[in-house]
């Protein structure tokens, strides 16, 4: 926890006072040279994250009930591998950095239980994770060019072109997409802490992979259709994202495959500012490059206190299957305050940290027009209407989740039963919590902290704010996230007077949700199971939508 936190404080202050100067060199590394590292805008935000994520995951693990022996080592190497990565300044470290993480994860997921399911998830992370070491070293090879340079330094005085340019995009996307394939498997296996830092951590680190050899290495004279691909696959990674979210059972897996869905959105910001940039377009090219760098921190941590909460409910619920939870709102106020917070967020709702990353990013896309190429403008036309469905369908997978595990009647002699978690794990989830406000209220102070890796993405290091308010762009559209909580505050305050003060009825304590069905009788303390809503019922016109047979 301590080295997670000196993480977050080494970024911040980075990012405040001044990035270091040169590198360090260390005394080991591969046969033609010394490895090292470095620390610039980029890395520092990534690191940031790394650090708040990783120091909430600890403190959960000092809580939570105790695991096998054989699952405590490949945590601490599971956070060295991700902060070696964001820290490489050359590409030997940052390929070692992302395998030793590789390896690590698939331990973890191996160990949990030591469940065949596991066993199976594991293999297929571990496929996945040489898929993208299988794209990766190439693509650093093609950077390093015929000289053999492989320090970042070094890449940027001969940035590809050609044949070579295009393959490093290619490759840099496929083994991109392979990192971001593995959450599925690993989140949906691992034990709780270690799951939240990789849905916390994980992609955050694809997108920083992507950012560093596109936007960095590859040089500012890329041209603009170089954003079309990530525009494309941030776009169906979203989609995609969010049906599978809305699909599953399984709280933890559905958690999973909403960060995949938001992690799209991050990727379309990326390509945005790709396609600007390539145009000469900077205010908008720092506009997209703002929107994917607020979407990945906000994500990180909403996401990781989503799976956090979620640790909390299998431990104490006893299962992660929607269908076996209900009525945890009284048994655990902590943590359903604090899901909520994470649900909100994740849905993109004002004034959270998930909504400003997502109103940049619209913003930015809407500018698509502004790009002379018929076939980029179409694409940013398809990009926001698959956007606005999928996040109008997270928000359905988030409000599913809720309902089903918190609200409603218990569903299980187990769940009724359940009780809060243990002060160091409610501490865990209330800090990243704590840190979805902060985010949501102050978007405008993250962006002009954000402005060294602006200058990395884009050239260009002015965020684009004003007054602590969010532009967009050069039109005079703004949001400021101060003013709208004030109002939501005060609208909401009056209505629950309103509602308090013209009630008829006298305050009564039940059910936040019974689906509409009387309360049930005393040889059926837990309901007739046809009279609850079940997780395949709710998601039922989605997959008859989608062609799938009825469920039973």
């Amino acid at each position: 926890m301590g080295v997670s936190a000196g993480f977050a404080v080494l970024a911040a202050f980075s990012l405040l006072a001044g990035l270091p100067e040169g590198v360090l060199a260390l005394p080991l590394g591969p046969p033609w040279g010394a490895a090292s590292l470095a620390l610039d805008g980029l890395s520092a935000w990534f690191l940031l994250l790394l650090g708040m994520v990783g120091a909430c995951t600890s403190l959960f693990a000092l809580g939570a009930p105790p695991g096998p022996a054989r699952s405590l080592p490949p945590f601490p190497l599971l956070l060295a591998g991700m902060a070696l990565s964001l820290t490489a300044a050359d590409a030997f470290l940052l390929l070692l950095g992302l395998g030793l993480a590789a390896l690590a994860a698939g331990a973890l997921v191996a160990v949990e239980h030591g469940q065949a399911e596991a066993r199976m998830a594991a293999r297929r992370h571990l496929i996945l994770a040489a898929l993208a070491a299988g794209c990766l070293m190439p693509a650093c090879g093609l950077l390093a060019g015929p000289a053999g340079a492989y320090d970042f330094a070094a890449m940027r005085g001969v940035p590809p072109e050609g044949w070579r340019a295009g393959a490093v995009l290619a490759l840099g996307m496929l083994g991109a997409g392979a990192l971001a394939g593995q959450l599925p498997f690993a989140q949906g296996a691992a034990p709780g802490h270690a799951a939240a830092l990789l849905s916390g951590a994980m992609p955050g680190l694809t997108i920083y992979v992507l950012a560093r050899l596109l936007a960095d290495l590859c040089g500012p004279a890329q041209p603009s259709w170089w954003g079309l691909p990530l525009l494309a696959a941030g776009a169906v990674s979203t989609l995609l994202g969010a049906l599978q979210a809305l699909r599953e059972e399984d709280g933890q897996s559905l958690l999973a495959w909403a960060g995949i869905g938001h992690l799209g959105l991050a990727v379309s910001g990326l390509g945005l500012a790709l396609a600007f940039r390539g145009a000469d377009l900077g205010a908008l090219a720092g506009l997209a490059a703002g929107a994917a760098l607020l979407q990945a921190l906000g994500q990180g941590v909403f996401m990781a206190l989503l799976v956090l909460a979620a640790g909390a409910v299998a431990h104490t619920a006893g299962s992660r299957k929607l269908d076996r939870l209900g009525g945890l709102i009284h048994a655990m106020p902590v943590t359903a305050a604090c899901t909520l917070i994470g649900v909100l967020a994740a849905s993109c709702l004002p004034p959270l940290s998930g909504f400003a990353g997502a109103w940049l990013l619209l913003q930015s896309v809407l500018a698509g027009w502004r790009v002379g190429f018929i076939g980029f403008q179409l694409a940013a036309a398809a990009a926001t209407v698959l956007a606005a469905l999928a996040l109008a369908l997270v928000a359905a997978a988030m409000l599913r989740l809720f309902g089903m595990a918190f609200l409603g009647r218990p569903r299980s002699p187990r769940g009724a039963g359940a009780h809060e978690v243990s002060r160091p794990e409610r501490w865990a989830m209330l800090l990243p919590a704590g840190l979805t406000l902060l985010l949501g209220l102050f978007p405008g102070v993250l962006l002009l902290l954000a402005e060294p890796a602006l200058g990395v993405l884009t050239g260009r290091a002015a965020a684009p704010v004003r007054d602590l308010a969010l532009l967009a762009g050069d039109r005079p559209a703004a949001y400021a996230p101060l003013v709208l909580a004030l109002v939501l505050a005060l609208s909401g305050g009056l209505l629950a007077w309103l509602l308090r003060r013209r009630s008829p009825l006298a305050a009564a304590r039940g059910p936040a949700w019974d689906g509409g069905f009387i309360a049930p009788p005393d040889y059926l303390p837990f309901g007739d199971p046809l009279t609850q809503p079940s997780a395949s019922g709710l998601a039922q016109p989605l997959r008859r939508l989608l062609g799938e047979p009825r469920a039973a």
